[in-house]
């Protein structure tokens, strides 16, 4: 086969792949998890929020002023509160990590959501991952997370599910041990006015603020479900090792801050146990290792919808380029080995370097991965879950110590 063959069909690859297609996302509506819903438009006529989600300081500070700040009103009325052994509401750490640095981290995240994730929808077309033939199952499958999103009766689900569930669960914790600021042993509901305030209205709305994001991730890997049942058009060649769906499994990063917010709260929970139980870090490893496993499972498991299919574009992909590789190294040994010629003809010859393109071809496909991330996406997401656990190593190490072990680590 000459060697220009080769470049013609590459650069024919090239010519394919940089024609764009006319009014290809033109078509595509803006995909947004965040843009819609009745809460929503109930923030955009309360000026918290604008149509590309400006204002999060209003919203964040509006969620403060509905959660925290109260409870340090009621239990600052209560004289009683820190008297007599109970634990005071500064002193309680679970209250500030899940109001003033989970909530926070919720809300912001929604304008990070919202600018990320759309440009990883169009990249489906931008890639040619669907074709133009099929645009009209893709333009369905986003209509169909859309109406999801904008449902009212689903967020009237969540609000009656944090009403419901969410005091079954407070009814199904283990009973006060000790005074605190909400609370007196010897029952659950036997609580200060500033814990009414906790039960009845802080907790259930950083419930439904976390129960919203937990609905967002299921229309999100809804849509992915649709988009996987789609013909795609995976290159078993693409560098990316992934067939070219790499940005699906980086698109998890977007997910990050409410990994982060989520690993704030059991954070908070544990160094409340430490602090006032008597607990040790060390008990809790298995419980932090599986709550690092878990959430990480639950952003990147849904992804392996796409293992079948490319584990299909693998096999394809080796068959016929070893088909293609057959024929070429067949010709090649026919032309340069077995038959006599000059050896200066060697020189710059392009066959050689087109035999070489093969091989690495044919080693990128036998590289590809049938999961469209990688260990790297593992361990960020990982970390993220992870980090808000560092300061409580300050409960087994002094600081001098930590910066010492940290150090160590590194270098």
């Amino acid at each position: 086969m000459p060697s220009t063959s080769v470049g013609n069909a590459r650069q024919s690859l090239r010519d394919d792949v940089s024609r764009p297609e006319p009014n290809a996302l033109q078509e595509v509506p803006d995909f947004s998890l965040v843009l819609g819903g009745p809460l929503f438009q109930l923030l955009r006529r309360a000026h918290l929020k604008g149509e590309a989600l400006e204002w999060v300081h209003r919203r964040v500070l509006a969620c403060i002023v509905l959660t925290w700040a109260p409870l340090l009103l009621l239990s600052a009325v209560n004289s009683s509160a820190g008297s007599d052994g109970r634990i005071s509401f500064f002193h309680d750490v679970e209250v500030h990590a899940r109001f003033l640095l989970a909530l926070p981290i919720l809300i912001g995240s929604e304008l990070l959501v919202h600018s990320r994730l759309r440009p990883f929808v169009h990249r489906f077309i931008e890639w040619r991952i669907v074709l133009p033939e099929d645009m009209p199952r893709f333009l369905k499958a986003i209509n169909s997370a859309m109406k999801i999103r904008n449902s009212v009766y689903i967020e009237l689900a969540l609000l009656l599910a944090v009403y419901t569930v969410g005091f079954w669960v407070w009814n199904g914790r283990v009973e006060l041990e000790r005074a605190t600021w909400y609370g007196l042993p010897g029952s659950r509901w036997n609580l200060t006015p500033a814990g009414y305030w906790y039960v009845f209205v802080s907790l259930p709305l950083f419930q439904f603020v976390l129960l919203r994001w937990y609905m967002r991730l299921f229309i999100w890997f809804r849509f992915l479900w649709h988009v996987n049942r789609i013909k795609l058009n995976l290159v078993p060649t693409h560098p990316d090792r992934c067939g070219g769906l790499s940005f699906v499994g980086r698109s998890s990063y977007t997910y990050a801050p409410i990994l982060f917010a989520q690993g704030a709260i059991l954070a908070g929970v544990i160094a409340g146990r430490i602090l006032y139980r008597g607990e040790t870090l060390l008990s809790f490893k298995m419980v932090i290792l599986g709550f690092v496993a878990f959430f990480v499972a639950v952003v990147l498991g849904p992804l392996l919808i796409f293992t079948p299919r490319m584990m299909r574009a693998r096999r394809a992909g080796l068959a016929d380029y070893g088909l293609f590789a057959q024929r070429y190294v067949e010709s090649f040994d026919h032309k340069w080995v077995r038959s006599a010629y000059p050896s200066d003809e060697l020189l710059g010859a392009g066959d050689i370097q087109s035999l070489a393109d093969l091989g690495n071809s044919f080693q990128v496909i036998r590289e590809m991965r049938i999961v469209p991330f990688g260990l790297i996406d593992i361990s960020r997401l990982a970390a993220a879950a992870a980090a808000p656990m560092a300061p409580l190593l300050l409960t087994v190490f002094s600081f001098e110590e930590l910066v010492v072990r940290v150090l160590k680590f590194v270098f």
